[in-house]
């Protein structure tokens, strides 16, 4: 009798010993008592009634995504392939476990979806220019599906964005030729500037005959320099008495 009596005590002791269960400070546990939500575990060495309660851990850490590459057609039928990475984390247990099968699955289907959305109501050079406001878009969307579920988005980001071959030699072009535009642009205001600094200059030399004069001696000078060069020089009366008035000095 002691004897049997020993071997139901130890069969009591290992069934309430199979009860004791280890939440890490990272996870959750959300019991079910014969099936039934009933509540959940913080971390630390917890006891669960064997056979009829249940727990489900669940970590609340935050986890990454990878969306694979996919190609999504703008606004103005311009195709694309997208690579995104969603950060999401878990914020009630009970609802990430009861009211999705399987959230990270979910998660990353919606993040698909919307991205098609909201690629396919914008235009190329927005997608391109404003990455963020893309991406904060997306997580708009998901964000309000997602918390239903017990789920926060945390972030997305949009990794990669990769045009057609076609389409990077048009865009290539169109960049060489904004940068001939612009230096087409610069050219002509050099041309201004310089012609508004000779109008100057003729206007304050007009002013002044001897000046003219200075000025058209100076560049005789200059072309006679290079003695191989015979130069014939018919100048006005004029000029040569101010030569003479010159020389007289």
């Amino acid at each position: 009798m002691p004897y049997a009596l020993y071997v139901i005590g130890a069969i009591i002791f290992f069934f309430l010993l199979s009860g004791i269960k280890l939440l890490y400070q990272y996870e959750r546990g959300v019991i079910f008592t014969l099936g039934r939500y009933s509540h959940v575990k913080d971390p630390g060495l917890r006891w669960v009634m064997p056979v009829i309660q249940n727990m489900r851990k669940v970590d609340i850490r935050i986890k990454t995504a990878d969306i694979p590459r996919q190609e999504v057609i703008t606004k103005d039928n311009i195709p694309l392939l997208a690579n995104t990475v969603v950060y999401f984390k878990v914020e009630k247990p009970a609802d990430a476990i009861i009211k999705i099968e399987d959230f990270e699955y979910a998660v990353k289907q919606y993040t698909q979806a919307a991205l098609r959305d909201v690629i396919g109501n914008s235009e190329l050079d927005f997608v391109l220019t404003e990455r963020e406001k893309i991406a904060s878009s997306i997580k708009k969307i998901v964000d309000t599906e997602t918390s239903g579920w017990g789920v926060d988005i945390e972030s997305i980001k949009i990794q990669e964005l990769e045009l057609p071959a076609e389409m990077k030699r048009a865009m290539a072009k169109q960049a060489e030729a904004e940068r001939e535009r612009r230096a087409v642009i610069i050219a002509a205001e050099g041309e201004l500037e310089a012609s508004e600094n000779l109008r100057k200059a003729s206007d304050n030399l007009s002013k002044s005959p001897a000046a003219v004069h200075l000025r058209t001696l100076q560049t005789i000078r200059d072309i006679a320099a290079d003695p191989s060069e015979k130069i014939v020089l018919f100048l006005p009366s004029d000029t040569a008495g101010l030569i003479k008035k010159f020389t007289k000095k």
